[in-house]
């Protein structure tokens, strides 16, 4: 285990979602199933629509509201398997599309939104870079959550771009000038990959391709960068193997997130073993969100927690009971103890991250702190 004061990175920051929790409640927040692989995907979304909705004007959402997501769902499935919406009664604040259907279909009325979902799609989904390859250059991608992929190409030397097949005089110069493109080549989609690493902060970046170019780039990249690069199968040759690329990209990116996990609760485990920069339990935990002192706060949610706390009107002030809050707060109010938890969290510039259930952390809530 390593041991440092150094926090593993992996938790997710999202200062839009910190934005959404400024505005003053209640929240309705909606999960939707909507399936894109199969027939009248549109006719099926608003069909598990209509239930939620009926549950939603039940509660009290105001009409003019309900009538914003009604435009939300016919083309949902477009964009992803499930729709996240998070509004208010002055309207929309959060439109998000999922990989996976949800376990099932909610909507609630409630005084904090339900903000777990989204981060775990996020953090299960970190942006990153893939590079097909070949001697005479590549093609690069940025893929980020809900937001426009990023293509470039690099390279295109070309001169000569092949060893000389043939013996004689010329033979060992032809090769040299070959040699030295594929190192041009291979230089400038080096610098790209620094360039676009540099910019998205990719989680991996995952290079495939002709096995001499994708050497060639390795050796060009700095340390890093070339940390993060991953050798999956694929090439740059329409050749059939797109589904292998995606395939293997898709493993690499699940090996990663789950890897990310494990090293945050190691961390959190050594420093909680050390007394030192940890909280472990609900108490513990709200305790030291109401300090600001949560770096990274770590929850699991289940489907049957109804356990509540407290929250006034700034992020920090959250407690189990009215007196753990701080003075001033005349009106407290009360949420589910996660939303309340992940509020605070997002509110006081904190990472969360969405972890298993299992003995730690106690209760499901926990955190690494920002000092001891």
């Amino acid at each position: 285990m390593e041991r440092t004061g150094l926090t593993p990175p992996g938790a997710v920051v999202a200062p839009d979602l910190a934005d959404v929790l400024r505005s003053p409640g209640p929240f309705a927040t909606v999960y939707l199933t909507t399936e894109s692989h199969i027939e009248n995907a549109a006719y099926h979304s608003e069909q598990h629509w209509k239930v939620l909705r009926a549950e939603l004007a039940d509660a009290g959402m105001p009409e003019a509201v309900l009538a914003d997501i009604d435009t939300l769902v016919p083309d949902a499935h477009l964009a992803g398997q499930c729709l996240a919406v998070v509004a208010v009664a002055g309207g929309v604040l959060h439109v998000e599309h999922g990989p996976e259907p949800p376990p099932r279909d909610r909507a609630r009325w409630a005084p904090l939104p339900s903000l777990v979902p989204i981060l775990q799609w996020r953090q299960s989904l970190p942006t990153y870079l893939t590079v097909l390859a070949d001697r005479a250059g590549a093609d690069l991608c940025v893929y980020r959550h809900e937001r426009p992929d990023v293509h470039r190409e690099a390279g295109g030397g070309t001169d000569p771009l092949h060893r000389a097949a043939a013996g004689g005089w010329s033979q060992l110069r032809y090769q040299h000038r070959a040699e030295n493109t594929w190192e041009h080549n291979a230089d400038d989609v080096a610098g790209e990959i620094v360039s676009l690493a540099d910019r998205f902060d990719p989680r991996l970046v995952l290079v495939a391709g002709d096995v001499r170019a994708v050497q060639l780039i390795g050796d060009a990249l700095p340390g890093q960068v070339a940390d993060r690069v991953e050798v999956v199968q694929g090439s740059r040759t329409e050749d059939g193997s797109d589904d292998e690329f995606a395939e293997a990209v898709r493993g690499h990116l699940a090996g990663a997130v789950a890897t990310d996990t494990v090293h945050l609760l190691e961390k959190f485990t050594e420093e909680l073993g050390q007394e030192d920069r940890a909280a472990d339990g609900a108490s513990a935990t709200l305790a030291a969100l109401a300090r600001a002192q949560v770096e990274v706060l770590l929850v699991h949610e289940a489907p049957d927690d109804e356990r509540r706390a407290l929250f006034g009107p700034e992020p920090t002030q959250v407690g189990l009971r009215a007196d753990e809050l701080a003075l001033g707060v005349d009106e407290a109010q009360e949420g589910a103890l996660v939303d309340v938890a992940v509020r605070a969290a997002l509110g006081t510039g904190a990472g969360v991250r969405v972890v298993p259930g299992g003995d730690l952390p106690t209760d499901g809530l926990g955190a690494i702190l920002r000092w001891s």
